[in-house]
């Protein structure tokens, strides 16, 4: 199997929204109709005038459906709809339907669903219910763990199954469906958990495109459903003709994203809070500048196995490309107060230093400071920042952004230094730069330090430069705002070039 088709599930509470969601349903193989949940359910209505084939479900509330009737009641609407035509009826293997599963097995899709885990039975729950005579299985498991996907593997590898691992951490296997050998999967706005819409799927993870040869890279953390990094990274591949394809990854520790990357032959992976350490201690080779960093937020695959890593941290530069407009000439003797302990607060004390600023580290736990400071050359100052002891402040912890609190790590400033620039970012202003816009100071959002270590790292996994501009261009687009690269804001709403 070269591809897997794509199945839009769709719902109502009454058939007319039944019909209209079914009718609504655009660029997709086939469509899901979920029977449950309809209280005015009327089978042939459903099927009749479709445009596309369609899976007729009645999922009961025993397995994470809506339908609270008799199992006589659900049957007879199952084998209705099988009547009327249906190219296929979902029916749960714990159900024993076994007369409507012998009425025409070809046009049953056996299915079993776990939204505790991963049951310890799986292989053996699926050669029963391929004895069953169903021409195919569905198996759908809830991950706690990236690695939770991997047995899924094995069972779709016959080619007669479908296999999905629920939650934020199954994601992969929804959007990695070819690779994963499972004859289809489902798109839908969160119907079941971790379901991706059928538009973002297609457009943004390159659903269509995706094969069992194709390159896989992805960004790894514990909270990344949120990144735009995917956006930019498939954009850029696209228009470069790759075939390749980038993928939320999040992994319950660095361990559990080493046994996924291994299995899935992962060509490369950005990473993210909380594994940039992690990742610098894996690579087997990691360049100056990450181990002068002391942290690595890209690694590239170069030979099989566990021990097969290089690892490199484009946020330096990534960090730096921004300011190049602001300071033109050079940062050397600016007083730069950096926020944060972690790696992205090593990645720009080490960039600020390199530039001739004066760099103080500030964190709530002092030591945490000293153990950065000392990785950058740089002081590690005292918490809060004091008034007056900064041109130019960095937040580099995650409050604010869109994966973390909406809260500032400065309530109430002061702000009396020249620029405040944030490394979080998200479709609104966070409430530091607010802030600190309404007192008057220039600010500065993480996107454009996104989109330059990005670009970064596309070239260093794939040996050419994007095409200049899909980056910017593709992250605009997937958050429906004009985002101000480069050009710092001032209350009042006045836009600069340099300081």
């Amino acid at each position: 199997m070269s591809h897997s088709l794509l199945v839009q599930t769709v719902t109502g509470r009454t058939m007319a929204g039944l019909i209209a969601a079914r009718e609504a349903a655009r660029d997709v193989d086939l469509v899901e109709l979920r029977l449950d949940g309809v209280v005015d359910v009327d089978v042939r209505g459903a099927l009749s005038g479709r445009r596309l084939p369609v899976i007729a479900t009645c999922r009961p509330t025993w397995e994470g459906g809506r339908f609270e009737g008799s199992e006589e009641r659900r049957q007879a609407l199952l084998m209705e709809a099988l009547d009327a035509g249906a190219e296929y009826v979902d029916v749960e293997w714990r159900a024993g339907f076994t007369e409507l599963v012998g009425k025409d097995p070809a046009r049953v899709v056996l299915s079993s669903h776990d939204f505790g885990g991963v049951p310890a039975d799986l292989t053996g729950r699926a050669a029963a219910m391929r004895q069953t005579g169903a021409s195919l299985i569905k198996i759908a498991v809830t991950a706690t763990r990236l690695s939770d996907a991997l047995p899924l593997l094995d069972i779709a590898r016959t080619g007669d199954a479908v296999v999905i691992a629920m939650g934020d951490a199954g994601v992969p296997s929804r959007l990695l469906a070819a690779r994963f050998g499972s004859r289809w999967t489902y798109a839908g706005d969160a119907v079941a958990p971790g379901q991706v819409p059928a538009a973002r799927m297609i457009d943004e993870f390159r659903f269509r495109a995706v094969g069992p040869e194709t390159a896989l890279y992805g960004v790894v953390g514990n909270n990344v459903a949120h990144s735009m990094s995917p956006v930019m990274h498939n954009a850029a591949f696209e228009a470069a003709h790759l075939d390749a394809v980038y993928v939320p990854l999040r992994a319950a520790d660095f361990d559990d994203f080493r046994t996924f990357a291994d299995a899935l032959d992962l060509s490369g992976a950005s990473v993210t809070i909380p594994f940039k350490l992690d990742a610098l201690e894996a690579a087997q080779h990691a360049d100056d500048l990450a181990r002068a960093v002391g942290a690595a937020n890209t690694l590239r695959r170069v030979g099989r196995g566990r021990e097969s890593w290089e690892a490199t941290n484009t946020d330096v530069h990534g960090f730096l490309d921004p300011l190049e407009v602001l300071y033109p000439r050079s940062l050397r003797g600016a007083r730069a107060a950096v926020i944060g302990a972690g790696g992205a607060a090593r990645a720009v004390a080490v960039a600020l230093v390199s530039q001739g600023a004066r760099v103080t580290v500030h964190a709530r736990r002092r030591e945490q400071a000293l153990e950065v400071a000392a990785s950058g050359n740089a002081e590690a100052g005292s918490w809060p920042p004091a008034a007056g002891s900064w041109d130019l402040l960095v937040n580099c912890t995650p409050l604010g952004g869109p994966e973390a609190r909406a809260e500032t790590p400065l309530p109430g400033g002061p702000f009396n230094g020249t620029l405040v620039y944030d490394l979080t970012y998200g479709d609104r202003e966070t409430p530091l730069l607010r802030e600190a816009r309404e007192a008057g100071r220039l600010t500065l959002d993480g996107l454009p330090m996104l989109i330059a270590q990005a670009e970064r790292q596309f070239e260093w996994w794939t040996g050419q430069r994007p095409q200049p501009g899909v980056m910017k261009a593709a992250v605009q687009k997937r958050m429906g705002r004009d985002t101000r690269f480069n050009e710092p804001r001032r209350h009042g709403g006045t836009e600069i070039s340099h300081v």
